[in-house]
């Protein structure tokens, strides 16, 4: 295992100093906690907070500052945050319009951003959750869990941090959230494994020739293995299931994002996403936004998914306003 790290159990607290370290002026970090949050956070705004296990990076905490996260709470690496941790980014924005989490749909998550809700209600704080599940891979999974949250949650981050951003109610705010969850969906496929650090090898095995579709971002198993294909097939199906499962039609508005997983070269993201509006076009499903490159990653897992969310009025506006962050700007 080649890695430019120092030792692994530092790993998270050095990239969290880093990032803070890269945009002093805008992002701090909470005292004895890998929490990022930003400073120039209007605290007559709804604060919204998001986070899970690190390995995703940008993810999350690229995606604190003007439009998009107010803080974002880091984990071990693919290990969710501790219900502490999520309450002291709750404290640390401390909104006088309450907070929303933004939280994606794995068990740890969920159970540890609820608690730490719950802790903040305690405390008299106005606290509210959304739960992302937009992996329509596992649409016909008969798991009690459902969906995994995945990429799609970045264009979530999006419109809800803008909505946030016109000093709506948290009520409206989360209102936006929910709309933007029923109506993104993603679809993701896997060429190999990562390395997690404290492991030091591949979590599992593909052979030379195969893809694994629907392929988790901790490396969970997908839903098939298949030979390995030109791109266009590949992105053929992976859009056709998720326009499927939204139910676009003809003449509907959506935002793409095409996402690298870590490894995967900016350049066949780009011939994918090129396939993806030929697909739409045929279709008479117009593209509002578009969006390439390494958005919610695995480590080093050679990879990509796919996004779409499909857009009424309220969403156009909100995906288009401008936003600010380390990771993503508009």
């Amino acid at each position: 295992m080649k890695k430019l790290i120092n030792k692994v159990e530092n790993i998270v607290e050095e990239m969290v100093q880093g990032i803070v370290d890269s945009a002093p002026d805008k992002l701090a970090k909470v005292d004895n906690y890998n929490v990022i949050y930003s400073k120039t956070f209007n605290k007559n705004n709804v604060a919204l907070i998001s986070g899970g296990g690190s390995g995703h990076e940008p993810a999350h905490a690229g995606y604190v500052g003007d439009g998009m996260l107010t803080a974002a709470v880091a984990g071990s690496i693919f290990t969710s945050p501790t219900p502490d941790m999520v309450q002291a980014a709750i404290n640390a924005c401390d909104s006088q319009k309450g907070t929303l989490l933004i939280i994606k749909n794995y068990t740890g998550d969920v159970m540890n951003f609820q608690m730490a809700a719950d802790m903040a209600k305690m405390e008299n704080k106005n606290v509210d959750y959304v739960i992302v599940a937009d992996d329509v891979s596992l649409i016909h999974n008969k798991a009690d869990t459902g969906m995994r949250g995945i990429a799609g949650t970045v264009l979530v981050h999006k419109v809800t941090g803008a909505k946030a951003q016109t000093g709506a109610s948290l009520a409206e705010v989360k209102a936006v959230a929910e709309k933007a969850i029923k109506n993104v969906g993603t679809y993701g496929l896997g060429l190999d494994a990562c390395i997690v650090p404290a492991i030091g090898h591949k979590g599992f095995t593909l052979a030379d020739d195969e893809v694994e579709m629907g392929l988790g971002i901790h490396g969970e198993p997908g839903v098939k293995k298949v030979k390995i294909q030109p791109v266009d097939t590949f992105v053929t199906e992976m859009t056709e299931a998720i326009i499927e499962h939204l139910k676009i039609q003809a003449n509907d508005k959506v935002a793409v994002l095409v996402n690298g997983l870590g490894a995967t070269p900016t350049m066949e993201l780009y011939i994918a996403n090129r396939k993806i509006h030929e697909i739409l076009k045929t279709k008479n499903i117009n593209i509002v936004s578009n969006f390439v490159g390494n958005y919610m990653t695995a480590i080093d897992m050679p990879g990509m998914s796919i996004s779409l969310m499909k857009l009424d009025d309220e969403l156009i506006e909100l995906i288009k306003a401008s936003s600010d962050t380390l990771a993503f700007k508009v």
